[in-house]
């Protein structure tokens, strides 16, 4: 396991060097960053890849959160492993906060990959709502509807040793870091930055994604100057762990475009 304290706060990643275009991977609310790792073994060998777990998740530390924080958390710990321009693929949150990290620091960008997320995800009344049910209730009594809003039919269906899995992943996630997240995506509308984004961009949505449906994702790409958009059939909002091959397909399809 790899720590760095950065920004005040203890920081769990795990790097993994090679030659190329690094990708750096940016989970969702409520996951680790265990969540890429389909994704990451499909990828060549050699590719140089970066995963952290933000402010309140997996093994990093509880404390303020802001998206600006979430974002400088990138760029430190990007600079303490000096890190080249890289390949930025966010999942829902972590979507955000690639599109911020490419607006306040373009030069450590080459390309994004921005997987169901949108400039903004829902409003203050049902964030609001969210973060009033887990301080009384705790985030394990909303998990099952959450996991819906994850996964596609098929999923729940087939895969029921993995949705207890991602159930523990989920329910085991701080409270504070949680309600902290989702704070800072209540508070967060990135249309602006969205729209100076100049690197090659691809925008994933999953057609039966219910948190950030497709059309939320097509929106966004239309922001993006000359960003494409991909709809996975069949997917809810965590491609990554439903169709893996897909992102990774489309990963390396994005690098030949650097």
């Amino acid at each position: 396991m790899m720590f760095a304290t950065l920004n005040g706060m203890t920081h769990h990643y795990r790097y993994r060097p090679g030659t190329g275009v690094p990708v750096v991977f940016l989970n969702s609310l409520g996951t680790d960053f265990r969540i890429w790792d389909k994704v990451i073994d499909r990828l060549p060998s050699q590719t140089p890849v970066l995963c952290l777990d933000k402010r309140g998740h997996g093994l990093s530390d509880d404390g303020p959160i802001t998206m600006d924080q979430l974002i400088d958390d990138v760029a430190a710990l990007a600079l303490h492993l000096d890190l080249p321009p890289a390949l930025i693929c966010g999942v829902s949150v972590g979507g955000q906060i690639a599109q911020g990290f490419a607006a306040a620091y373009p030069a450590q960008v080459s390309a994004l990959m921005l997987c169901c997320t949108g400039a903004k995800i829902g409003d203050a009344e049902s964030w609001n709502a969210r973060i009033e049910s887990v301080g009384k209730s705790g985030i394990a009594a909303l998990s099952d509807a959450i996991l819906e809003r994850w996964f596609s039919q098929n999923f729940h269906a087939t895969r029921s040793a993995e949705w207890a899995g991602y159930r523990n992943m989920l329910t085991r996630t701080s409270a504070v870091g949680y309600s902290g997240v989702c704070a800072a995506i209540r508070d967060s509308d990135l249309t602006t930055r969205a729209g100076a984004i100049t690197v090659p961009t691809v925008c994933i949505a999953g057609s039966e994604d219910r948190a950030t449906p497709p059309e939320l994702v097509r929106a966004l790409a239309q922001v993006i100057p000359d960003a494409s958009y991909h709809l996975v059939p069949g997917c809810g909002h965590l491609p990554c762990i439903e169709n893996p091959k897909t992102v990774s397909d489309l990963l390396e399809d994005l690098m030949e475009k650097i």
